[in-house]
């Protein structure tokens, strides 16, 4: 009994082991024969994977013209674990770098990855790359991996276009799409739509063999991926338009901000001094951006979105639409701007006294401006001074000012627009009035806005108290595929018939006032000249405006800082952009080859 038990077991055991081996080389045939992924595994010392970077999205004008881009360059890239029996000065040669600097980037490999790729020399040249590659195979453990960087053909718009560097280790950590080395928008359009630009990776696995050379895919490609170039972008940008602008503003510190104001596209957009953008590419970026740090004129200085300034008379307006939407002012009020009325803010221009609105703003009248903002802040419908103000304030935010505006741009500034309760803490509350901040009167004061807020205010009044955000990208992917901006729209708290109050005085502005002197036969323009005080130095030259009146097709902001009197400068250059978007071609060149020939970058 006991023998059989014995022989029973014995069996159980042995075919328990025959079971398990049988499978076992089931597996392993399995493994060879069907399922290659180990063979993946296993030959990882042989194999070479190397990242497909995808072309960014290109950029197109509202005309659909190319303004940005892609040119093939080549990084280097180093795996130290197999770097064996190199000729460093051979290499040293090819890539024009001393040994010492060999030592340093080999070092930097190692301590990034020993078996991962990194990029020993980057951005490498299309000529470049051309004697290298024919000594590759010679430098084990070195392989290139294609990259592309922008190009602009017409070097205009950098500070919209904005540039591309290399990402942070706090970007790497953010977004697990970036790895060291990769490259990110930094500023402008590159910026804002990053996730739209920057397209999907992909991944090729080469065979190597000892001799460093590639040997073709591994396993015919079955287990590479393609990369997805991104979506190309059309702006509402007019490059003809733009390049115009620029060369306008030469020798000049300031801006021009154009908008579409039927859309809020954005038909202009630069701040001055600028640079070509094809200064911030490639291998010349880290030295010319520090180079352009330190210009004294601060040409990497965003003006237009970030750069801050007294409205000066052209916030007069403002102040206008808010009395007559209180009641504190009717087309039939007359203001003196002699006598005990002109003080304590004096006429700057001769003109006829008493005014109204209408002549008022046509010929910028302080004193009168004066006297409809303290009607203002003595309104006898509101209990207190503070009351008013922060009436007054919420009218001025529906206007655009003291707030993002939520455009498609990065660092876009708020201006300053300060709440009662600033001058509650500087006066102290109940102590304070409309003498007190009298300078609010003329756009002076603690008010400061961008040349982005100034022409978007100009863009309302030409859609008689509405407008979109300010914008540069209409369509992604392809000019079917609209970006809606419709439940963005915004509508301002003052009423259309005292908006068409405002839009008259404008024309007349230009038709027989302070800005006379830019009209255009067949154009009608309307338009406010501003002078902002700067305590730096001389006063800003600033216009705003739009044109044609009835049917606006470009409202304008020029600043020419340091420049005087806004009818001397920034009237006469927003009017030369008026015809050249409109009529396409300059006939006043008397007037163009004054703003072309002067500097101004003295003053």
């Amino acid at each position: 009994m006991a023998s059989r038990i014995y022989a029973d077991r014995k069996i159980v055991i042995v075919t328990t082991f025959v079971v398990i081996g049988f499978i076992y080389l089931l597996r392993l045939a399995y493994i060879q024969l069907i399922d290659r992924s180990y063979t993946l595994s296993a030959n990882n010392n042989v194999l070479r994977y190397v990242t497909q970077f995808p072309a960014r999205g290109l950029l197109y004008d509202r005309n659909g013209k190319l303004i940005v881009y892609n040119e093939a360059v080549y990084d280097l890239m180093v795996t130290p674990s197999q770097v064996k029996n190199l000729d460093t000065a051979e290499l040293c040669r090819l890539l024009d770098i001393d040994k010492n600097g060999f030592i340093e980037r080999l070092k930097k490999a190692r301590e990034y990855s020993w078996s991962s790729p990194y990029a020993f020399e980057k951005q490498i040249s299309k000529e470049t790359y051309g004697y290298i590659e024919e000594k590759l195979y010679r430098f084990q453990g070195f392989f290139v991996q294609p990259r592309t960087l922008r190009k602009y053909p017409q070097s205009i718009g950098a500070h919209i276009l904005g540039y591309i560097g290399e990402v942070t280790q706090k970007q790497v950590e953010k977004d697990v799409y970036y790895k060291q080395g990769d490259y990110i928008g930094i500023s402008g359009i590159e910026r804002s739509y990053e996730k739209e630009l920057r397209g999907i990776k992909g991944m090729k696995i080469r065979m190597v063999d000892v001799f460093n050379r590639d040997v073709g895919s591994f396993e015919n490609g079955r287990y590479d991926t393609a990369a997805v170039m991104g979506n190309d972008l059309y702006t509402g940008l007019d490059a003809e338009l733009q390049a115009y602008g620029e060369k306008l503003m030469q020798n000049k510190r300031g801006s021009i901000v154009a908008i579409e104001p039927s859309t809020g596209e954005i038909l202009c957009f630069l701040s001055s001094p600028s640079y070509d953008p094809n200064l911030l590419v490639g291998r010349i970026r880290g030295k010319n951006f520090e180079l352009l740090n330190e210009d004294p004129v601060k040409p990497l200085l965003n003006r237009a979105i970030s750069g801050t300034y007294p409205p000066g008379s052209t916030f007069k307006m403002a102040n206008d639409l808010i009395a007559l939407q209180e009641g504190d002012l009717t087309t039939a009020t007359r203001y003196s701007c002699q006598g005990p009325s002109s003080s304590p803010i004096k006429c700057t221009h001769n003109h006829q006294t008493p005014l109204d609105v209408f002549t008022a703003i046509q010929q910028s009248c302080n004193p009168f401006h004066w006297q409809v903002f303290r009607s203002i802040m003595n309104d006898p419908d509101y209990s207190s001074v503070k009351a008013r103000y922060d009436m007054w304030r919420n009218h001025l935010i529906s206007m655009g000012f003291g707030r993002s505006l939520e455009s498609d741009l990065p660092y876009e500034v708020k201006g300053s627009l300060p709440s009662s309760n600033f001058f509650d803490k500087i006066y102290g509350a109940g102590h304070w009035n409309a003498m007190t901040i009298r300078s609010l009167a003329i756009g002076q004061g603690e008010i400061t806005v961008t040349p982005l807020q100034l022409v978007n205010y100009a863009a309302m009044a030409g859609n008689r108290g509405w407008f979109y955000p300010p914008h540069i990208v209409k369509a992604i992917g392809s000019e079917k595929n609209k970006v809606d901006y419709s439940h963005k729209k915004n509508v301002i708290t003052i009423d259309p018939q005292f908006v068409d109050v405002v839009r008259k005085g404008m024309e007349e502005v230009v038709e027989e006032g302070t800005a006379r002197g830019i009209k255009i036969d067949s154009i009608s323009i309307a338009g406010k000249t501003g002078t902002a005080d700067n305590p730096r130095g001389k006063p800003h030259s600033v216009f705003i405006g739009y044109a044609p009146v009835d049917h606006p097709k470009i409202a304008i902001c020029v600043i020419v800082e340091n420049a005087g009197f806004g009818a001397t400068w920034a009237a006469p250059i927003a009017s030369l952009m008026i015809e050249k978007y409109i009529r396409r071609k300059i006939t006043r060149t008397n007037i163009e080859e004054n703003m072309l020939n002067v500097n101004l970058l003295n003053n």
